[in-house]
């Protein structure tokens, strides 16, 4: 078996916002050799597009597996129409120019036994290239200027108590179908932080945010915490609210823990969303695992609190334009720390179990970044994601950056948080 590459680039003298409002469309019907299409669903929620060409009976089909707004990228795969080709992957980018013009870059990755790859490269790129002469017409047609949804208005929350050892607090939404959406906080967090979030995706499933050990209502274990108790949590709560599908949606060590989830019971998952973390220290080796503990404990082992050297953390965590009531609200979180639970924390996450085995994430993925986030930046939480999409053997990614925000994106920026998250959860029910 062969591979061989295509590539196509066109240039336009629309902006790459107008471009993409076309491109991003997967089941739209721009290109001029689409004679039908319809958009379907596969068995784990993602999307595919079923379509018929001008001149053939042919049905293909392709699955989107990648899609990022923020970076104006997406990807597919083949799944069927295409004789011959054993693998098909391809990938769209828009890009913008000094004039405020676009270029788009537009390839594929194709393998198929000779000479039959020859026949596909050279379909693929006229494919390619006929679709970039027709996109500025397309975009023409458009005409439309997107305009962002208003956010549902917010469901009613309570609180519960799990009292079984340990005493577990969450905040949740009322019953509804589908899956249960579990929000996991960071390190210097509490359930709080997740509260607009929950609000508006209780509207779309059942949710809840959850005090990790130690953390606001929960209570620490006997010994020490590992993210085996995290996961054995989260199946406990799974339980109390009678749920057997999940959506696991972290904040940083909330991330870490999600993913420690998602390697040991993939099946119960339906959805990833991972913000600002994914690995945490699991791929870190033991001297700096080491060195991270040793520098947090500094101030705990000479006396202070987290409410002692919360100012100085909210100064990295915020990102430059963050208001005052986002910086007091993140203070408050992270003074209301009790000092053993944060060491706590810090000895769980500077011992991970385990390097993560993307291929085990067989559900849809959503990564999120802040802008300006010190701690996870967008370059890093990317890669991550592109990682995924290699490795996961049904990839089905999202990334997107929280435009001007830091490391607590959802705090920062609630409603575009938001907004990405229930575009997400809406193709899970």
């Amino acid at each position: 078996m062969a591979r061989g590459t295509v590539e196509a680039t066109g240039s336009l003298s629309a902006s790459p916002e107008a471009v993409w409002s076309v491109l991003s469309d997967f089941c739209g019907a721009w290109h001029p050799a689409i004679a039908s299409i319809r958009a379907e669903r596969d068995e784990r929620g993602a999307v595919v597009r079923a379509f018929t060409v001008h001149g053939e009976d042919t049905l293909y089909r392709e699955r989107l597996t990648w899609l990022s707004d923020s970076d104006r990228t997406l990807g597919y795969t083949h799944l069927e129409g295409i004789e011959g080709a054993r693998a098909y992957d391809a990938r769209i980018e828009v890009d913008g120019t000094e004039d405020s013009g676009s270029v788009v870059r537009w390839s594929a990755v194709v393998e198929a036994d000779s000479p039959r790859l020859d026949a596909i490269c050279a379909g693929t790129k006229a494919v390619f290239e006929s679709g970039l002469a027709a996109l500025a017409e397309a975009v023409g047609k458009t005409g439309v200027t997107q305009v962002a949804k208003p956010l549902p208005a917010p469901v009613p929350t309570a609180d519960i108590i799990i009292d079984s050892e340990p005493r577990l607090a969450l905040t949740v939404t009322p019953q509804a179908p589908g899956p249960l959406c579990l929000f996991l906080h960071g390190i210097g967090g509490a359930r709080g932080n997740w509260l607009p979030q929950l609000a508006v995706a209780g509207s779309a499933t059942r949710a809840a945010a959850l005090d990790l050990r130690g953390y606001g209502g929960s209570a620490l274990g006997r010994h020490q915490s590992t993210v085996d108790d995290y996961c054995d949590d989260i199946l406990r709560v799974m339980e109390k609210l009678g749920a057997d599908r999940l959506v696991l949606a972290g904040l940083s060590y909330g991330s870490w823990i999600a993913t420690s989830f998602a390697m040991r019971y993939p099946e119960k998952l339906v959805g990833l969303v991972l913000s600002g973390g994914c690995t945490g220290m699991s791929e870190a080796g033991p001297e700096e695992r080491e060195a991270f503990r040793v520098s947090r404990e500094v101030p705990l082992n000479a006396g202070q609190t987290p409410a002692d050297f919360a100012p100085a953390v909210v100064k990295v965590l915020a990102g430059p334009n963050a208001s005052e009531a986002v910086k007091a609200e993140l203070l408050a979180s992270m003074a209301a720390i009790p000092a053993a639970t944060y060491r706590d924390a810090l000895v769980c996450f500077t011992n991970p179990r385990e390097r993560f085995d993307f291929a085990r994430l067989n559900m849809p993925v959503l990564m999120m970044t802040g802008e300006h986030d010190r701690l996870a930046p967008p370059s890093e939480i990317r890669g991550v994601a592109e990682r995924i999409l290699a490795q996961a053997k049904h990839p089905d990614v999202r990334y997107e950056t929280i435009a001007d925000a830091g490391h607590v994106c959802n705090v920062e920026q609630p409603e575009a948080y938001s907004r990405v998250l229930l575009e997400f959860l809406a193709r899970l029910r």
